[in-house]
């Protein structure tokens, strides 16, 4: 996978092997194939192109999504909250496009595995055809609902984005390791106040809630400022471990 940056700032991700086209010109296959990080190519009508190193951000940003996905505010912190790393097993249900899949891959690397549930068949192709062009191996697409029941044991992080999450905390609970996370996104407060309850009922403990709000700045010639707009509500997200 190569990634090129136009004179726009417009990242394009393509494949080995695959001809570049756009309305800035055409940039032939082998070119590409050829080229190292850090080049500048250029197209069969002059416009320049620099050759970058993609990262999952970067492939997120352009792959075929079909719905939405969570943002980065909130995968961050679920990577952070449950200290997910190298090795670590993961169940993930409600894939989308599969972006939380995605990262969740990224951190456990070759040694860990996320198996990530999707009840609707058209997601489910689209998240397996993301998950093959950006080259890892260690995510299972699985088009079931789980609600008929977890297949996997011995799992370090079960992540839920359901309507009704609740209903299967049962289930989270047997295949979790001892010490494992729950996590929930909730775009209702509702979602997130029966999920605490129902967690607590089952004998789960660091149960918290926790909404994120992002802000940037903006920087002018004559100050610094917040900007006008920001990323505010998108869901609550719900943590829980298993005693």
């Amino acid at each position: 996978m190569k990634m090129i940056l136009d004179e726009r700032g417009k990242k394009h991700v393509l494949k080995q092997g695959e001809e570049f086209q756009s309305d800035l010109g055409i940039i032939k296959a082998d070119v590409l194939d050829n080229a190292e990080v850090g080049d500048e190519i250029k197209s069969h009508n002059g416009h320049s192109f620099k050759i970058i190193k993609p990262n999952i951000n970067d492939f997120i940003d352009v792959m075929d999504r079909r719905c939405s996905i969570l943002l980065k505010k909130d995968i961050g912190y679920v990577l952070a909250h449950t200290g997910l790393g190298a090795g670590s097993r993961v169940v993930d249900a409600g894939t989308g496009a599969g972006a939380i899949a995605l990262n969740f891959g990224n951190v456990v690397g070759s040694e860990g595995h996320v198996y990530t549930y999707e009840i609707r068949e058209d997601f489910a192709e689209v998240a397996k055809k993301n998950i093959d062009n950006f080259g890892i191996e260690n995510i299972t697409v699985k088009n079931q609902n789980i609600k008929e029941g977890i297949d996997e044991d011995n799992i370090d992080l079960v992540f839920l984005d359901l309507p009704k999450p609740f209903e299967i905390f049962e289930e989270v609970l047997d295949s979790l390791n001892v010490g494992g996370w729950l996590a929930v996104y909730a775009p209702y407060i509702d979602q997130a106040k029966l999920s605490y309850r129902v967690a607590k009922k089952l004998g789960f403990f660091d149960i918290e809630i926790t909404e994120l709000l992002e802000r940037g700045l903006e920087v002018r010639q004559n100050g610094v400022r917040p900007k006008t707009r920001m990323v505010g509500h998108s869901g609550y997200m719900l943590f829980a471990r298993k005693l």
